[in-house]
Order: structure tokens, then C-alpha cells, then sequence
């Protein structure tokens, strides 16, 4: 089966952590082992990655040393992430099958992800990211750097930027041939690095593309069987969060689309993976599943996790 698995944030640094070398590839190395015994089982696998907490830190890094060295732009920053993360789950993932004796070759592919200039996104930002500000820091900043800013109760005020959707992945193509030739590809992480078409060139543009959105462009490029989307939940839920809530272990197409439509998801967590499988699922005619990092396994077995399935 080939199955793309995006790894949600949580897998890399958990919540109240420093984010060391050590704790990240501690937590890396947790979430590849499943995917390697996979492998080792027959299963090809690509793997994506969430990247907020990473990219964070490095616009944290660029705003210490703003006096001493030159601030990089986000689509920079994105760069240095994805590769920083691939680097890791390359080692780890490398280590554990390694461990099986198995000797399939572990590449990670830098990625780019093609937007609309003309996204209503570019109008209106939503996206979170980087360090938190003080209301006279916040003012600052809005002033000298023309930022668009949001306050977030009880933690200050943050940068936001816009989130367009993918048109395509550039390097699919590339993605494709080495997964077609055996290796086990990371790619697309963070949702690729945003660029547009800019007289004649591509240019990297100030924004973030869902990380979730565009491992299902790239399942659906390689022809992937399975997409799935490991977190820090064990699933789908209906009243999430509340004392009635409930697991949901199954729908189907329409199933999903009522629940997004019901807003029974969260924006920014939970939404973004059902519609993504929503749109993998249409495209495609297979399944995808959402479930708990811990639980990888057991989820492709179907016995855990939500799987949304074509009808």
C-alpha cells in the first residue's frame, strides 16, 4: 500500500517544551518507528510534516538578532525549517529501518507550493505565527514594519499572514520519481514553501499554506492509497471538548461535509484535516484516516482513528 503520513506539529515539539535537538528527534524518532515497521512490512510510505513551533523559533532568532545579522522573510525561514526537520526524520527513520535490516534509501526533498497571487487569503490573514508582543512592542513593529498584527487574550499580541490555498506542488513530479524508485520521500513540510509567479519568476510570498491541504495534493499526486493524518487526538469527534463528546470511528463523504458545515471542528486544528481528506478522498475514490501519532498502526489496521471513506 502506499500511504502518505503527515506528522501533525505535536510530533516533533510537545507543549511547555524547550524544543532541544535532543526532545525533537526523542519525539521524531517515537513517531517513525511505526512508519518504519511499515515499511519494513511492504508498505511504501512518504512522509510530510507540520512545522509551526520550528519556524516560530527561527523568526524568534531573527527578531534577538535583528541588530547583529540580516532578518530573513518567512518563505526563507519556511526553507531552513523544512530542512532542519527533514534532517531528522531522515536520521531517525534511517536508524529504525536500518534496525530491520532494511535498505531502502530515505531522501528529503526541499518543497515549493505554487499559490494564487489573487487568493482571498492575501486579503485577509489568519495565520498565527512567530513570537507573542506586548501592546507598545505590537505598536512598534505595526508601525516600522507595516506587519499585520492580532491580540490574542491572556498571550499578547502576534503576527498574522495569509493562508492560501496550494494550485500545485512544483517539485510533485520530482516527489513522485523517487517514490516510484523505492526511496521513502519527506517532503512538503510546513505545506511547502509559498511562491508565486512574479513577472516571469517565481517569488516567495509572505504566507503559510496548510500543512494538511497540501499533503493531499501531494497523495493524490503520487497516487497514494492512504492518506494519513497522525495528531495529538485519537480522532474526529462530535461535541469535542465537552462531556458528551464522542469519537466518531467512521464516515463517509457526505458524513464529513455535514460535520464541516455544522462547525463541529475547530478552525486551525480539526477543520483543516477533514478537508483535506474530503478533498483526497473526492479526488481519488480511496480513504483516508485522522488518529493519535501513538496509534499509526492500529489506525491503518482500522481499528482506531476516524476514517473517511469515499460513500
Amino acid at each position: 500500500m502506499k500511504i502518505v503520513a503527515a506528522l501533525g506539529g505535536n510530533a516533533i515539539i510537545r507543549y511547555r517544551e524547550e524544543g532541544t535537538a535532543e526532545e525533537q528527534l526523542g519525539h521524531i524518532d517515537t513517531a517513525v518507528a511505526p512508519l518504519a515497521r511499515m515499511a519494513a512490512a511492504g508498505h511504501r510510505i512518504l512522509i510530510t510534516h507540520g512545522n509551526g513551533p520550528q519556524v516560530g523559533d527561527i523568526l524568534l532568532q531573527n527578531e534577538c538578532a535583528r541588530e547583529a545579522v540580516p532578518r530573513m522573510p518567512l518563505d526563507v525561514c519556511g526553507a531552513e525549517s523544512q530542512g532542519m526537520i527533514g534532517y531528522m526524520i531522515q536520521q531517525r527513520m534511517e536508524e529504525r529501518l536500518s534496525m530491520r535490516s532494511v535498505r531502502t534509501p530515505v531522501v528529503t526533498l526541499l518543497t515549493r507550493t505554487l499559490v494564487d497571487p489573487d487568493d482571498p487569503a492575501f486579503h485577509d490573514p489568519t495565520k498565527g505565527i512567530g513570537p507573542y508582543y506586548t501592546d507598545a512592542e505590537a505598536r512598534r513593529i505595526i508601525e516600522d514594519e507595516g506587519w499585520q498584527m492580532r491580540k490574542t487574550e491572556g498571550r499578547g499580541w502576534r503576527r498574522i499572514v495569509p493562508s492560501p490555498s496550494p494550485v500545485t506542488i512544483l517539485e510533485i513530479d520530482a516527489i513522485r520519481t523517487l517514490f516510484d524508485a523505492g526511496a521513502v520521500v519527506i517532503a512538503g513540510g510546513g505545506g511547502g514553501v509559498p511562491v508565486i509567479w512574479r513577472e516571469g519568476h517565481l517569488a516567495g510570498v509572505e504566507a503559510v499554506v496548510d500543512k494538511d491541504r497540501a499533503a493531499a495534493y501531494i497523495a493524490e499526486g503520487i497516487g497514494a492509497d492512504l492518506l494519513m493524518m497522525l495528531t495529538d487526538v485519537p480522532g474526529v469527534y462530535t461535541g469535542f471538548g465537552t462531556a458528551d463528546q464522542l469519537l466518531i470511528r467512521s464516515m463517509d463523504l457526505k458524513g464529513a461535509g455535514d460535520l464541516l458545515a455544522a462547525g463541529e471542528c475547530e478552525e486551525g486544528s480539526m477543520a483543516p484535516k477533514v478537508a483535506a481528506a474530503v478533498r483526497f478522498v473526492e479526488r481519488t475514490d480511496t480513504c483516508a484516516v485522522i488518529a493519535h501519532l501513538d496509534d499509526a498502526e492500529s489506525a491503518l489496521a482500522g481499528e482506531s482513528g476516524t476514517r473517511i471513506t469515499p460513500a
